[in-house]
């Protein structure tokens, strides 16, 4: 019983790393419009599956901002 608390434990910290990553990274990129930036943020906070959603689909759509 121990060992599978631990282990859901464990898939919830990875998951919310990866959470943490993806709102980092879409905090980071211009994707054309405040509306889209604002879709993408919600999608990442879906518990478990968000970070992948915005992995397959959102990751590559957003161009990195250049520093002024």
């Amino acid at each position: 019983m121990d060992q599978t608390i631990l282990y859901i434990l464990l898939i919830f910290a990875i998951s919310f790393g990866l959470t943490m990553l993806a709102l980092i990274d879409i905090i980071l990129k211009d994707f054309g419009s405040i509306k889209i930036k604002i879709i993408w943020h919600f999608v990442a906070i879906i518990p478990i599956i968000g970070w992948l959603i915005y992995l397959i689909f959102g990751f590559k759509k957003g161009q990195k901002n250049k520093p002024a």
